[in-house]
């Protein structure tokens, strides 16, 4: 796994009326303060990216369908500097939590049919001056 970036087996209840999905506690590893919760949908195969957060942590979570999260290592004294890591998350098979540390770039792809949706939560409210961001051709890899 790439330096800076956790899986979290999250758990599913199943009952009767309609299953419930755990996210996020305070308590959890990963966990780096709350500033915001936010949802993202993405259509089957669309692919949304390069963007890289400077100082926020992302607990990404996917309540519906599939995604695909691509994440770049290019920080200067990795040792994962150049790889990528390939991670998909969906509420049907391993339902987990993705935790991405400040520095990576990533990029998301919808694998589950129809329209999928993630959800991020955030240590701080969202500033769009904290992230950068790169066309999906500015990093070769094939979506």
């Amino acid at each position: 796994m790439m330096e800076g970036v956790t899986v979290h087996p999250l758990k599913h209840i199943v009952v009767p009326k309609g299953d419930i999905y755990h996210a996020l506690k305070s308590t959890d590893e990963g966990y780096a303060g709350f500033g915001e919760a936010y949802f993202s949908q993405i259509e089957h195969g669309a692919a949304k990216g390069w963007k890289r957060h400077n100082r926020m942590t992302l607990n990404l979570v996917v309540p519906v369908g599939a995604v695909k999260f691509v994440i770049y290592d290019d920080r200067e004294g990795s040792p994962t500097r150049g790889q990528f890591e390939e991670i998909t998350l969906s509420p049907e098979s391993c339902y987990q939590r993705l935790t991405v540390a400040p520095g990576l770039w990533m990029a998301f792809y919808g694998e589950g049919e129809g329209i999928s949706m993630l959800m991020d939560i955030i240590p701080e409210p969202h500033d769009p001056s904290e992230a950068s961001r790169m066309e999906l051709e500015a990093i070769d890899y094939k979506f």
